[in-house]
């Protein structure tokens, strides 16, 4: 069976489409100029992107299945959905984000749901993910920069109480989460969670990750408020820093997330935070 894989250089697909093969005939929509070097000889590359439209159609022709593990959140969706429809795709598989649920009126969230929409509505076999925050490796994005800084200073600024609840996945848990749902007919016309064993506080997490580096973190709690409004005012000047204000009012939302029905449906298994960021040290470190 052949099987389209679009994002297959990033992060997460660089991982899902060594799991294909063997089942699937894998071929991988790479954009100009990216990376391919960590994909396995055996596929086969197309140049191409989701925003150009021609090349989206043209790489889906002979292709029965669709993987795209790249963000549907920047309005690819009818697109994607309208060249899976004209090339006969029957079965596809999307990554989307457990932030469709945050309580922000961020624009993100609106774009999101409505990609999720345009795919429940395809009238394809579609699944689709929904993960949590990823980590579990350098380029990680999230917890790579966290190990670096405390890796370097004895403090770090908390804003809020730190006491909210966050379940981050690791990648190879996300990565084997995507080929078992794919395998898995049941799995067809239903979007799953797929977080972490357990939430914990971020505080737990900070208190975690420095005890697994050998270090003493001091975690100093700032008010919420002032620090969004800051960073706010930096943001409109175009100051680039490291954290938005939105991702600080995030962390400050609970963000635990059950997957009980991945694990009812295909057998969804996913390690503990301390394990994960455990594993992820050690890989940085050597």
């Amino acid at each position: 069976m052949r099987a389209l894989v679009i994002g297959a250089t990033g992060f997460t697909g660089s991982r899902v489409v060594p799991l294909l093969l063997g089942d699937y005939d894998v071929t991988c929509l790479v954009r100009p100029g990216s990376d391919a070097s960590r994909l396995p000889v055996s596929t086969r590359r197309l140049t191409g992107s989701m925003d150009d439209r021609a090349s989206l159609f043209e790489a889906m022709r002979g292709n029965e299945v669709l993987v795209c593990i790249a963000s549907i959140g920047f309005g690819h969706a009818p697109a994607l959905v309208a060249a899976a429809r004209s090339a006969g795709i029957r079965r596809a598989l999307f990554i989307s984000t457990t932030a469709i649920f945050t309580s922000l009126n961020a624009g993100s969230k609106r774009a999101r749901v409505a990609a999720e929409e345009s795919i429940a509505t395809s009238g394809i076999d579609w699944t689709v993910l929904r993960p949590t925050m990823i980590y579990g490796a350098a380029g990680d994005r999230n917890m790579e920069r966290l190990i670096r800084y405390m890796q370097r200073w004895p403090v770090i600024l908390v804003a809020g109480n730190g006491e909210h609840l966050q379940q981050p996945v690791h990648v190879d848990d996300v990565a084997r989460a995507v080929a078992d749902a794919l395998r898995s007919p049941g799995t067809a016309g239903h979007a799953y969670n797929v977080s972490g064993a357990e939430p914990v506080t971020f505080n737990e997490l900070i208190d975690t990750t420095a005890r697994l580096l050998g270090r003493r973190v001091r975690k100093l709690h700032v008010p919420l408020r002032p620090a969004v409004a800051l960073l706010r005012t930096f943001e409109r000047a175009h100051l680039r820093l490291p954290i938005r204000a939105e991702q600080i009012e995030r962390l400050n939302e609970d963000k635990a997330f059950p997957h009980h029905e991945a694990v009812r449906d295909f057998g969804f298994v996913t390690r503990t935070f301390a394990e994960g960021i455990a594993a992820e040290i050690s890989a940085l470190r050597s």
